[in-house]
């Protein structure tokens, strides 16, 4: 395919990964914060190709799996009540929170409608006056303007039976708290590509100099993040810690002013609590005052976001970078994509259903040869 197969090219990754080996003269962590990039790593067998001693750490790239438990008991509960209609991405229906899953909800009679936009819950709304309809909005900063977006438009219609379930959350203030966890071991960072369309990264520099650590901008094929390897290794190694763009093509420094500026219109920057890793400073999205009314918790007063319960999986710490799925005892046995005991398991850009897909066929394939 044009455009995407240039970007496969294997000859071309293993003269990268001998690049790599050429320059690397000690062990390096590097973490990526992207669960596309944690699939394609997997799928491609990139981390396969780096020399021992080269780790690379998955981090809380999932925007689904980071999103609090709470949050989807919260969603689950709106569904649940006789005049709502709850809208969602694909990706969260089966998630597991403290009390079920949205897609068992749905099971036992809840409206709960999939859609691959807010504007399809804005269609909805529009659809059926007589229902309040609730978006799940939940993502990092790529997902957040078309949240945006959809409370501008609602507002200029008079839409008002629409409202937001909001879990939005921002990935530099999550990348600082890692790099503030003593169980941490993470030496530099590829940063997600698709986040810095949006808004840039800007917000880099200080963390790259704050925590003396090289932070590279990366897409998501086997040739950008194994450009995007080299390139913060070769940093690593020439004791340098600058943020550079692997993903030119695509990123610009201050990233797409329109998107940010509906975004900063809408949001402002709240602490937020994130699934296996606590409550962070300013990593989240809410509501600004003007647009409260669009809150679905203003709407359902008596529905509370609950705290996290304790869980024998161990996907907090997946997230956090300290763990492989592997590690995991459930991993493959009493944890499947079928019935997830984490959110890292389901997701489709969760940790442990990419081991699970990719990692447990190789194994299957190897044990058959």
């Amino acid at each position: 395919m044009k455009h995407v197969d240039e970007y496969r090219d294997a000859a071309d990754a293993h003269r990268y990964a001998e690049a790599i080996a050429r320059t690397v003269t000690r062990p390096w962590s590097i973490m990526e914060i992207c669960g596309g990039q944690t699939h394609s790593i997997v799928r491609h067998g990139i981390d396969r190709l780096l020399p021992e001693g080269v780790t690379l750490l998955h981090g809380p790239g999932c925007p689904v799996c980071v999103t609090l438990p709470g949050m989807i008991d919260a969603a689950i509960a709106i569904s649940s009540r006789p005049e709502a209609i709850l809208c969602s991405f694909g990706d969260m229906l089966r998630v597991p929170g403290n009390e079920g899953s949205l897609l068992a909800a749905k099971a036992r009679g809840a409206d709960v409608h999939m859609v691959y936009s807010p504007l399809d819950a804005l269609d909805i709304a529009r659809n059926n006056p007589e229902r309040e309809v609730v978006f799940f909005a939940i993502g990092f900063e790529t997902t957040a303007p078309a949240t945006a977006m959809a409370v501008l438009q609602a507002e200029q219609k008079g839409l008002t039976n629409f409202s937001l379930l909001v879990s939005h959350v921002l990935v530099p203030p999550a990348m600082e708290a890692l790099l503030g966890d003593p169980a941490s071991d993470v030496d530099g960072f590829l940063a997600a590509g698709h986040v810095c369309t949006v808004v840039g990264y800007e917000d880099y520099p200080p963390i790259a100099q704050r925590y003396r650590i090289p932070i590279v901008v990366t897409g998501f094929e086997p040739l950008d993040l194994m450009q995007g390897l080299y390139m913060c290794l070769r940093q690593l190694e020439e004791g340098r810690c600058e943020v550079e763009n692997q993903y030119s093509r695509s990123v610009r420094p201050a990233g797409n002013p329109a998107a940010r500026a509906a975004v900063e219109r809408v949001f402002a920057v709240q602490s937020q609590e994130w699934r296996g890793m606590g409550r962070i400073a300013a990593s989240g999205l809410g509501l600004r005052p003007p647009y409260a009314h669009f809150d679905a918790l203003e709407r359902f007063p008596a529905i509370a976001v609950g705290a996290e319960s304790e869980s024998a999986c161990i996907s907090g710490e997946v997230l956090r970078g300290v763990r492989k799925p592997c590690d995991c005892p459930a991993f493959g046995a009493a944890c499947t994509p079928e019935h997830p005991l984490g959110a890292t398991m389901v997701s489709s850009e969760g940790a442990c259903a990419a081991y699970y897909r990719y990692r447990r066929q190789a194994r299957v394939r190897e044990a058959v040869a």
